[in-house]
């Protein structure tokens, strides 16, 4: 096994931070003239990308692998950045953040700043860690990676469908007013949240091909708890129960995990 260079990672790291600060400074000035801090979405899934690229640039490991990661990263982030941008156009704040911002006390700027903007860069950095070790790591156990690149492949689809399946819901103005149960919908509430979190974990197994990408576990254990309980699915859980027929919705299908409903789907 060839050695991990820690000062190399260290160099990744660093620019990868560096990258990440600047991004959110960027952000956070455009969310303030516009008056949207929503807009931080969009840069989510396009700062994995801009960290992939960096990382994949700077680092020195096997090629093959920055390559690989860079391309799914992109991939998967530039997806979702135009998928949110999209949907975003002709919107008004996330009902999220109005919740946030009611609950400062002083300049709401600089509450959004610190509540906002630091933390989903810190965020971004730590769970960007098994792409930053990938650009620095050596031998590979190949099994290990195409596991990963299936598993980010299954994400990836269950993902992007399920935004198409509510996409075209909502298109459709004999659905005003109605929940979306229908489709991947009806299997879990949060088909996004769930293949984002296997897409993840998909990157993981890539990371942990080579020594010391397992040690980065907790960054898709990060992810998955963003997704499920702290910014995704919980908060937006707590908007939708003001829904009418959201509580049978939530009687009949799984809140993450797909299975089967329990009932059949009901008008």
């Amino acid at each position: 096994m060839n050695a991990f260079d820690r000062s190399e990672f260290l160099t990744v790291s660093g620019s990868a931070l560096l990258a990440t600060a600047v991004l959110m400074i960027v952000t956070a000035l455009v969310g303030s003239r516009i008056g949207r801090h929503s807009v931080v979405d969009v840069t989510w899934g396009g700062g994995f990308v801009l960290i992939a690229l960096v990382s994949g640039v700077v680092g020195t490991g096997e090629g093959w692998r920055r390559l690989l990661v860079t391309v799914i990263v992109a991939v998967w982030g530039l997806r979702l950045a135009w998928h949110v941008f999209r949907r975003s156009i002709g919107s008004g704040e996330d009902p999220r953040y109005e919740e946030l911002l009611s609950k400062a006390t002083g300049n709401r700027t600089l509450y959004a700043l610190r509540k906002i903007y630091l933390t989903q860069g810190v965020a971004l950095w730590f769970v960007s860690l098994p792409i930053q070790v990938s650009a620095v790591a050596q031998s590979s156990v190949p099994v290990t990676v195409v596991l990963g690149v299936l598993l980010w492949a299954a994400g990836l689809t269950f993902e992007a469908l399920g935004d198409a399946q509510l996409r075209a819901f909502k298109a459709d103005p004999s659905n005003k007013g109605r929940i979306m149960d229908r489709g991947l919908w009806s299997w879990t509430r949060h088909p996004n949240y769930f293949g984002d979190a296997c897409v993840w974990w998909g990157i993981f197994l890539v990371a942990a091909s080579a020594w010391p990408g397992v040690l980065t576990v907790l960054s898709p254990v990060a992810m998955t708890y963003f997704l499920v309980f702290a910014t995704g699915a919980r908060l937006l859980e707590r908007s939708m129960q003001r829904r009418p027929g959201y509580a049978d919705y939530q009687r009949r299908t799984s809140y993450f995990l797909p299975r089967p409903p329990k009932s059949p789907r009901t008008s």
